[in-house]
């Protein structure tokens, strides 16, 4: 697995969103107020006056210097969600050229849950720290209330847990628990990949060529995180012949946790390791068309384990 980079050092306040790499990391905690308004319908006669109480907390705000105010919207409605954004870690945003689009308004709790899955994966959410949904709202150019949801499904799969006052702390994990999932996913699959490989026909095994070959493209590319989701796709579409929604639904949801970063772990994964791993796909379909239940064993034992 691969695991997270250095961490930055604290700096001073800056504008919009800090970049990394340029040690700013003061975070503005509340969204835009138009952001504010269309999340909560405001419209017509109710948009008129939500904007004629805003002057005198930016009067307020003037006056003493930082942003004031209730509500949602503002930075005293984050600190009474205990979310403080100052002295936090920040989010490197990607580089302008291959960056990822910025979401659309539609489906944009789902979207942000996809983008948190992947900075996972690639490290930029760095185990043991603490980030609030302002800030990562930040980030992602949305408000808070996705980034939120996101972040409580993410703690629902064990990725990140709650810290009052603060925000959401990714977990820290380490070589044990990757062994301990390597194992249980083992004593899944294994069987159930034998008694494939006795039943199913060769002709079945060759429809998920193509998938098994995404995986090698998906690893030369060297995205470790767009790897990550071809990797599953292949072992979903597997696990699939078998006909149990229930067996796939959790063989997956162990593999994703097996992708997580690890702290103290293995040094990071380069390219030619993801291509080496992608290869085993294509050579246990090869096994699984031939019927060696074991090389079959061997293969399948082996890709959990280096995974």
């Amino acid at each position: 697995m691969e695991q997270a980079g250095p961490r930055s050092a604290h700096g001073s306040a800056g504008a919009g969103v800090p970049d990394i790499r340029t040690g700013a990391v003061r975070v503005p905690a509340q969204p835009r107020a138009a952001d504010v308004d269309r999340e909560r319908g405001v419209t017509g006669r109710a948009a008129g006056a939500a904007a004629a109480s805003r002057p005198a907390a930016s009067a307020a705000s003037a006056g003493s210097g930082g942003p004031v105010g209730t509500g949602t919207g503002t930075a005293a409605g984050a600190a009474a969600r205990g979310e403080h954004t100052h002295s936090e870690t920040p989010i490197p945003r990607p580089p302008a050229e291959g960056a990822r689009p910025v979401v659309q308004r539609a489906s944009v709790r789902g979207q942000i849950l996809d983008a948190l899955r992947t900075a996972l994966v690639e490290g930029e959410l760095a185990p043991g720290e603490v980030y609030s949904a302002p800030a990562l709202g930040e980030r992602f150019g949305v408000s808070a209330t996705p980034v939120r949801e996101a972040m409580q499904q993410l703690a629902l799969e064990g990725a990140v847990e709650v810290v009052p006052n603060r925000g959401f702390r990714v977990v820290e994990r380490g070589t044990r628990e990757l062994a301990e999932l390597a194992e249980i996913r083992s004593l899944i699959e294994v069987p159930v990949m034998l008694r494939l490989a006795r039943t199913v026909a060769a002709t079945r095994w060759a429809e998920l060529r193509p998938l098994a070959e995404a995986t090698v493209r998906a690893a030369s590319s060297g995205c470790r995180a767009t790897y990550a989701e071809s990797d599953r796709a292949f072992h979903r579409a597997v696990l699939a012949l078998a006909g149990n929604a229930q067996l796939v639904r959790i063989a997956d949801d162990l593999h994703r946790r097996a992708q997580w970063p690890l702290v103290g772990g293995p040094a990071s994964r380069g390219r030619a390791d993801l291509v080496a791993d992608a290869a085993e796909h294509t050579t246990l379909l090869d096994a699984l068309i031939a019927e060696d239940l074991t090389v079959v064993q061997s293969l399948v034992r082996e890709h959990f384990t280096g995974a």
